[in-house]
């Protein structure tokens, strides 16, 4: 998969989506495509580089994996397709009105109070993707969603560039500060997947990516006073 490369051919996720609603509880009178409209335009706005298309299928394609896992693996799909539908670089409220959104949209679609409100509370946990002991679903969802961070070397230095590009609007050495800060807070955690999955295969190379890309960031030179 192109990081950061929307989907043209939308037909796999539109068919997916079908089948999470229906798997969700809707019932089949209410339709789902207009709904699949907004929130594909949605993920393709000009804005995104790397919370593209591309990515929302990446996570969707790692919820199969860790599925099992899950306690109600259609609030964690769900949520998925949630979880940055409202994305804009530039500003730090974009999860919480993601959960908003999924809170006017699945009622209208007939999915239930309960599974509503699953599906809002692990958009919201996407800020820290930190669940708490016991919460598979927030496990699965936040595995899925940092699994990019385990790719090969090439697949991870396709992610860091489009997550450059989508803060082109930060200067380079503050740009630089604010990444190196979230790297040496991705390491200092005693674990970056809870899952069983994610903890035996993207637990190391995840942890080899990060620690590479804070090696490889340039520090800025103190100006010379000569």
């Amino acid at each position: 998969m192109d990081i950061g490369t929307p989907h043209t051919d939308t037909t796999d996720l539109r068919a997916r989506w079908r089948a999470t609603v229906a798997e969700a509880g809707a019932p089949a009178d209410r339709d789902p495509e207009p709904y699949a409209d907004r929130l594909l335009a949605a993920w393709a706005e000009p804005q995104r580089r790397y919370h593209t298309t591309a990515h929302l299928a990446d996570v969707l394609a790692r919820i199969d994996v860790l599925a099992p896992y899950a306690a109600d693996p259609a609030a964690v799909r769900l949520a998925a397709w949630f979880h940055d539908a409202v994305y804009r670089p530039d500003r730090s409220e974009n999860e919480e009105r993601s959960a908003a959104l999924a809170e006017r949209a699945l009622p209208e679609l007939g999915v239930d109070a309960a599974r509503t409100a699953e599906v809002a509370r692990l958009v919201r946990l996407t800020v820290t993707h930190d669940p708490a002991p016991g919460d598979t679903d927030g496990e699965v969802l936040c595995d899925a969603d940092l699994a990019v961070l385990a790719g090969s070397a090439q697949a991870y230095a396709a992610y860091a560039a489009a997550v450059r590009d989508e803060y082109g609007f930060v200067p380079d050495d503050a740009f630089r500060a604010g990444r190196a800060a979230v790297l040496r807070q991705l390491l200092d955690l005693p674990r970056l997947f809870r899952t069983p999955y994610g903890t035996a295969h993207w637990e190391a190379p995840a942890r080899a990516n990060l620690a590479a890309e804070l090696a490889s960031l340039p520090t800025s030179t103190p100006p010379s006073h000569e």
